[in-house]
């Protein structure tokens, strides 16, 4: 057991932390850099396994680094029985991400962080081809730009108008060709690698922080006096750390962790690993033309993951264009990780939710079957809808990281989610993020969403209140229904982040 390794009586205060953080991405990352603005005294450990920040699924390379605002993303609206747009999710996730600048704004204000590192504004466009596409396109304009919150959403089907959206996409399509899509210029794109080490800079050099890199955690257990204890594996050393508080922000590899940590709420959940491609490009005349994130809607059959896009990347300050995704299939819950990973997440508590999910979603192993059998002539052939005038050899492919879909078990059975969805324990001594997008775009609310839910005494206190009304001004406020409020914010966050 790891409390008897650890030597209570002669145990080391830096061995002692109030909050141990396990991985170094964009989740981590936000909360250590939340619970350090919130009380700086605070130990925080941050233990990465990797030799530095944002290398997995926060990686530019492993994501395609949408500010996910619901602006564009045609799953976030679906069309319900009766024939109407859903759009609650739409609203949630344009809120979230609103969260987000705002905490960016504030960091920006205070010097504590640099918009230009890691944030590009970016046009975000809608793009259907048909009747049937153009009508559910129509639908969905309707019931979002009469709220505020999209209320800057433009519709067209002109195609000269189209040109001047997206000029690549356009190049030589006959005017018969029905087509239309929605903007909204109030978008963007996302670094969100350089993000997270925005975050980690700013802090590591404070007494309070200290990171741990090349360091994996081999085991957690909880004593009878409710504190963690963590078995460290370095490269340099080992050791036992513990601490109050400890947060599984590891991407795929939190599921593994989860499930080490014993708690009743994590013993059904499961995962199914989904890997992703996309063709990217560099070449320096077609990056230049195309100015835009232009998603279109997924095929009939394919799951709401391969909702095909042609965006506008920067990485590295490079300017690329990038389709996709592709999806694959690999056992690996992380893109540095093992083959057995899936295998050796199958537990007795959970092998059932995997087994009816499994049995549900046939389709979806369908579509991933087909979709390991492309060839680069057929990914080639998806991107010539948007692209008709391709030139291959300027296409190359580029693997992405990995997403780990959460299997939860419901009064239903086994259910998979898309989405992502914070584990915490009765006592809220442990909190866990499992799932994929949109999870990087609204990281801010989510990392609020633990704080509420693991430090609520703290966060009715006086001293984190006054904090969080400084670092965000609307909190407290339902922006979707205070018009004012909304427009309000979103002036202070356009003129901090220098999105005007």
């Amino acid at each position: 057991m790891i409390k008897i390794l650890f030597n209570t009586s002669t145990s080391d205060s830096l061995n002692n932390y109030d909050a141990i953080l396990v991985g170094a991405g964009i989740m981590s990352s936000t909360l250590a850099v939340l619970l350090h603005e919130l009380e700086p005294d605070l130990r925080l450990l941050i233990v990465e396994r990797l030799s530095s920040p944002g290398l997995e699924s926060s990686h530019a390379e492993n994501n395609a680094g949408t500010g996910h605002a619901a602006n564009c993303e045609l799953n976030y609206t679906p069309i319900q029985e009766d024939g109407a747009i859903r759009t609650s999710k739409a609203f949630e996730i344009n809120k979230s991400f609103e969260r987000s600048l705002e905490f960016w704004a504030s960091l920006a204000e205070e010097g504590k962080l640099m918009p230009q590192t890691f944030l590009n504004k970016l046009p975000h466009i809608s793009l259907v081809f048909g009747e049937e596409d153009i009508s559910f396109l129509k639908k969905r304009f309707s019931a979002l730009s009469s709220h505020p919150a999209f209320s800057q959403m433009e519709f067209t089907m002109d195609h000269g108008e189209l040109k001047d959206w997206m000029p690549l996409i356009m190049d030589s399509r006959k005017q018969s060709e029905k087509i239309a899509a929605t903007r909204i210029k109030r978008g963007t794109d996302i670094d969100f690698g350089n993000l997270t080490r925005s975050y980690i800079n700013q802090i590591e050099r404070k007494e309070s922080i200290e990171t741990n890199f090349s360091t994996n955690v081999e085991n957690l257990e909880q004593d009878s006096a409710g504190d963690w204890y963590l078995s460290l594996k370095g490269t340099k050393k080992n050791r036992i750390v513990r601490s109050k508080f400890v947060f599984l922000g590891a991407g795929g590899g939190a599921l593994s962790l989860l499930q080490k940590s014993g708690i009743p709420e994590g013993l059904s959940y499961a995962g199914f690993p989904v890997s992703g491609k996309w063709l990217v490009c560099e070449e320096e005349k077609s990056a230049k033309k195309h100015n835009a994130k232009v998603y279109g809607n997924a095929t009939i059959g394919a799951p709401p993951m391969s909702v095909p896009h042609l965006d506008t990347r920067w990485i590295n300050g490079k300017t690329s264009l990038l389709f996709g995704p592709f999806a694959g299939f690999s056992s690996n819950f992380l893109k540095n990780g093992s083959r057995l990973d899936l295998f050796r997440s199958i537990k007795p508590t959970n092998f059932l939710s995997m087994l009816q999910a499994g049995v549900d979603n046939i389709d979806l192993g369908k579509y991933l079957f087909s979709q390991i059998l492309q060839k680069k002539e057929d990914r080639i052939d998806t991107l010539k809808r948007f692209l008709p005038l391709v030139s291959p050899s300027d296409w190359k492919l580029s693997i992405s990281g990995q997403r780990v879909q959460i299997i939860k078990q419901t009064a239903q059975g086994g259910v998979l989610k898309m989405g992502t969805e914070v584990v915490t324990s009765s006592d809220g001594s442990l909190a866990a993020l499992l799932g994929a997008s949109p999870g990087a775009s609204t990281a801010v609310t989510i990392m609020l969403e633990v704080l509420n839910r693991c430090w609520h005494e703290k966060m009715k206190s006086s001293l984190w209140r006054d904090r969080l009304l400084e670092l965000f001004p609307s909190i407290g406020t339902d922006i979707n229904s205070n018009q004012e409020a909304l427009l309000s914010i979103r002036r202070r966050n356009d003129f901090l982040l220098k999105l005007i």
